[in-house]
């Protein structure tokens, strides 16, 4: 079969990797954190599999943002190598894999554990293969630092698997705390590549400094290894002196993109809003660490909410319209899904740090913003995820 053939058999859907990854990433955003606002506001009998709160934090990561991670990473290694990595019937593997999963994680609670964890386990697995054989078929060793994260993912996905089994809640928590540090490693590494990259259409680009992007970086590595020991056992002022250096690394490395010029460009000041909540994010730990917060968790919130929600939903609307042949003018209502994602994160975060008796309330709206924002994308981006690309199609 011709190559012409092969692709006209391939459903758009299944033609790269975005277009399913980002389709039920998305989907799964609005339906989980639907799911868990409903769940906090009137509870009832469901006990999915590792309890409640971890399903939160397990399937808000390794549901949602290894799904979105997927998805831009094998449609940009694509676009590294020359060389399409899953398409057809294997992508469908590869869905099918994450999907199964979720159910299994939500619902499968009374199942043996081995069968979760080999399922859970099966959708990274997949797309470290799938990242590492283009990479290694045309030597491109720049790019071969995914594949040690990706196994350092699914190694923090099978650590807090274990830790569920054997009854460790400590352990399997802070494990989940590391994989929010990881996601914020792979905002920062691909940010400090992208931003600056596409505000050039505005301005000069400004040319990194060795030492900051060093700095900004290992912070984040070392927060991630503390993160995993438990910030609470560790030395206040150990975590102070890293969290404040991570706060003004990451948060001058961000400001040097140059943020002033993109106010009339929403795909740009929101990539570059959302960047701004991990600086956010090392400040708030700093002030736990000196015990002017009770909770880590709003520091982990300006990280997952903020900086990951933000994130993702600005890349996503980006690359839909790039890689399926159409101009990078999104539709107007997704400025509203930006503000909305961002006003979440802002409520979830600042509201229960300086009034923490409305944290329930922070919840619900937070949970709300944050369906809203999904839910805008959604119905404005699935056309193009599941229909051929605009040059693609017939006249």
């Amino acid at each position: 079969m011709s190559n012409n053939h092969a692709k006209a058999a391939t459903p758009p859907l299944l033609s790269l990797a975005f277009r399913p990854l980002f389709l039920g990433g998305t989907l799964f955003a609005v339906v989980a954190i639907a799911w868990w606002v409903y769940f906090w506001l009137t509870p009832f009998n469901w006990q999915p599999y590792g309890g409640l709160f971890w399903w939160h934090g397990h399937e808000m990561l390794f549901g949602f943002g290894a799904a979105i991670v997927g998805g831009f990473l094998l449609t940009a290694v694509a676009n590294w190598t020359g060389i399409t990595a899953l398409q057809g019937k294997r992508l469908l593997v590869l869905i099918s894999a994450w999907l199964t999963t979720r159910l299994l994680i939500a619902f499968g609670g009374s199942l043996p554990a081995g069968i979760i964890i080999t399922a859970d386990l099966l959708y990274p697995l997949l797309l470290t293969i799938a990242m590492a054989y283009p990479i290694i078929k045309v030597k491109q060793w720049r790019n071969l630092i995914f594949i040690p994260l990706l196994l350092t993912l699914t190694l923090l996905n099978g650590v807090t698997h274990w830790a569920v089994t054997v009854g460790e809640t400590a352990l399997a928590m802070q494990t989940l705390h590391a994989a929010i540090l990881w996601f914020v490693l792979i905002i920062a590494f691909l940010g400090g590549r992208v931003i600056p990259a596409f505000t050039t259409t505005n301005c000069r680009k400004a040319q990194p400094i060795r030492w900051l992007e060093i700095t900004s970086i290992t912070t984040i590595i070392l927060t991630l290894i503390m993160a995993w020991f438990g910030f609470a056992s560790l030395p206040a002022w150990l975590l102070f002196v890293i969290a404040t250096i991570g706060a003004l690394s990451n948060g001058g490395r961000a400001l040097r993109w140059g943020i002033q010029h993109c106010w009339h460009e929403p795909l740009l000041w929101s990539l570059h809003l959302a960047y701004l909540f991990i600086p956010l994010g090392f400040l708030l730990l700093a002030l736990f660490s000196i015990g002017l917060i009770e909770n880590p968790s709003t520091a982990l919130h300006s990280f997952t909410v903020g900086a990951m929600g933000g994130m993702i939903l600005a890349m996503i609307s980006r690359i839909t319209l790039g890689h399926t042949g159409r101009p990078l003018k999104p539709p107007r209502i997704i400025t509203l899904a930006y503000i909305s994602i961002l006003l979440s994160a802002a409520v979830r975060v600042l509201l229960p740090a300086v009034a923490p008796s409305y944290s329930n309330w922070s919840i619900t709206l937070a949970g709300g913003l944050w369906v809203l924002a999904y839910a805008i994308y959604l119905t404005t981006y699935a056309h193009m995820l599941i229909t051929p690309d605009i040059e693609d199609t017939p006249e």
